[in-house]
């Protein structure tokens, strides 16, 4: 019985190289000036949920959300999401633009890091580390300190499995959004 090493020359520095080009990853990113570029892909919300809140572009997080959004709402496929939503404002706020502004570069970029450099050059300055603050402090926020959405946090939760003691915004939102097209797949 022949063994694998008599079979192919193995380089130590890669020993398995057919295992390395077999299994890459396809080839989803662009580089532009030595720098990866995720295409926006237009969704249609109404047959798959926007990008996690939780993703970030330029260290923003909720940006990939609200371009998924912003993209549906133009092409009329928002499904039950709203663009300019209290979520998506959090962003504008943090960053002091607004809506229309960031619907007018969504609607003229053709990949998220272009959103993600406008979002750098323009409204309020931020810092690296600010905008690393921030973006932290909004996966971590919870509907649980603010008494007025404590409730329906709770309610919401329960529908869903949740532990609202224990889960944040973004949770509840991937949750919601696991099982409204999971309810939709069924009802197909």
């Amino acid at each position: 019985m022949m063994s694998l090493r008599s079979e192919r020359q193995i380089d130590p520095a890669r020993p398995f190289p057919s295992y390395e080009t077999q299994l890459q990853p396809p080839k989803l990113n662009r580089k532009k000036n030595g720098i990866m570029h995720t295409p926006i892909v237009d969704r249609d919300l109404t047959q798959q949920a926007p990008h996690s809140p939780r993703e970030r572009v330029a260290g923003f997080a909720i940006a990939t959300r609200a371009v998924d959004k912003c993209r549906a709402s133009l092409a009329g496929t928002p499904g039950e999401y709203h663009y300019d939503c209290p979520l998506d404002n959090l962003l504008f706020r943090f960053k002091g633009i607004t809506g229309e502004q960031f619907k007018t570069v969504v609607q003229a970029s053709k990949d998220y890091e272009d959103v993600g450099s406008w979002l750098q050059a323009n409204g309020t300055t931020r810092t690296p580390v600010e905008i690393k603050i921030w973006s932290d402090e909004m996966e971590a926020a919870s509907p649980m300190k603010n008494p007025e959405r404590r409730v329906p946090f709770m309610e919401s939760c329960a529908k869903l499995l949740l532990n609202p003691q224990t889960n944040s915004t973004f949770d509840w939102l991937e949750a919601d959004d696991r099982a409204s097209f999971r309810r939709a797949s069924i009802a197909v």
